[in-house]
């Protein structure tokens, strides 16, 4: 009885601090909005996206204990298809087939969808009936051969990466106007952890979790497991790919760096930050590794030792990340 009133009372906590991380995000893109300091408004523009991105692994690693480090493929492939949409809509060259290019972000979303969840489909197929460690390198491996194609794929940049001359373009809004962007982006930020609360609120989610807990028990309930995961694993990859879109656009500039392990690494950080399982954990994962990044990285080029020693605190003293922290939740993840 006891406990289970701290748990509603934690709950509740924990509500008003995902609440107030939402609230200071807008908050904050407004007031430096009205200072005039526009590299600030991209700044908690970047951590929005980020904040995608890791709600989009999340699904993947927090509620299927699926632990990919190959998301950045699907972040890398969703900046490349906005960069290289954009690209042949300069020139006015055929961009798929047959298709000119556009700068309209919806069909750029549309066509990243389809290809990341085309090359979601392929690496979870296979990697999906591995787990633990071969799964982590499994998906390590697809992604670093992707990073390896842009690296040598001279007509879009090759290493040097691909240049936008200007922001692809969202209906009623002008996204080259960085309080406008901030609040597409803030706005598809409401979405994904919208869609990631229903998707686990639903039997689909349920049987994700079961899945994620043992695999057999979900079985024996007359459920396959694979199937569960792998839709999982595809919709993770949608989302980080959209986030990825939005990346290229927010800095009109695409290269095979957003691809790499790195990537894929500092994606997992930011759940880890935050808190794995949590919906919000991203949020606050992506909050403070750019913060930590921009303020500390000023004064530093040692500012990830710092990051270490955080990560290494809430690994070893609160699991649940920063939000079991605000909420003040006593329990053992």
């Amino acid at each position: 009885m006891h406990n289970s009133i701290l748990h509603k009372s934690s709950r509740k906590r924990e509500v008003g601090v995902n609440g107030l991380a939402l609230l200071a995000l807008f908050i904050a893109a407004i007031w430096l909005n009205f200072l005039g300091e526009s590299y600030y408004v991209n700044l908690v523009s970047r951590v929005v996206i980020f904040a995608i991105a890791g709600v989009g692994l999340n699904l993947a690693l927090g509620y299927g204990g699926m632990v990919s480090l190959g998301h950045a493929a699907f972040f890398g492939l969703g900046a490349y298809v906005s960069g290289i949409s954009a690209f042949h809509f300069g020139d006015g060259s055929e961009f798929i087939a047959g298709f000119a290019g556009t700068n309209q972000m919806i069909t750029i979303w549309i066509i990243s969808i389809i290809v990341t969840a085309f090359f979601a489909l392929i690496i979870g197929l296979i990697s999906i009936r591995t787990a633990g460690v071969y799964f982590i390198m499994i998906t390590l491996a697809f992604a670093q051969m992707i990073y390896y194609f842009a690296l040598s794929w001279p007509t879009y940049g090759g290493e040097d990466g691909l240049l936008m001359l200007s922001r692809n373009q969202f209906p009623f809004l002008d996204t080259d106007n960085d309080i406008h962007f901030f609040a597409l982006c803030f706005g598809l930020l409401i979405v994904s952890l919208y869609l990631t609360s229903r998707i686990m609120s639903a039997r689909f989610g349920a049987a994700l979790d079961v899945a994620r807990m043992n695999e057999i028990r979900l079985a024996t309930a007359g459920i396959n497991p694979y199937p569960v995961k792998l839709i999982a694993f595809i919709l993770s990859a949608i989302i980080t790919g959209l986030a990825g879109a939005l990346f290229a656009d927010l800095n009109r500039f695409v290269s095979p760096d957003l691809l790499s392990w790195q990537m894929s690494g500092e994606l997992i950080i930011f759940i880890l930050l935050g808190g794995v399982g949590r919906l919000y954990g991203p949020v606050i994962g992506a909050a403070l590794f750019v913060l930590l990044e921009t303020f500390l990285g000023g004064y530093t080029e040692h500012w990830k030792l710092f990051l270490g020693l955080i990560l290494l605190i809430i690994v070893l003293f609160a699991k649940g990340g920063l939000i079991q922290i605000l909420a003040g939740d006593k329990r053992h993840d």
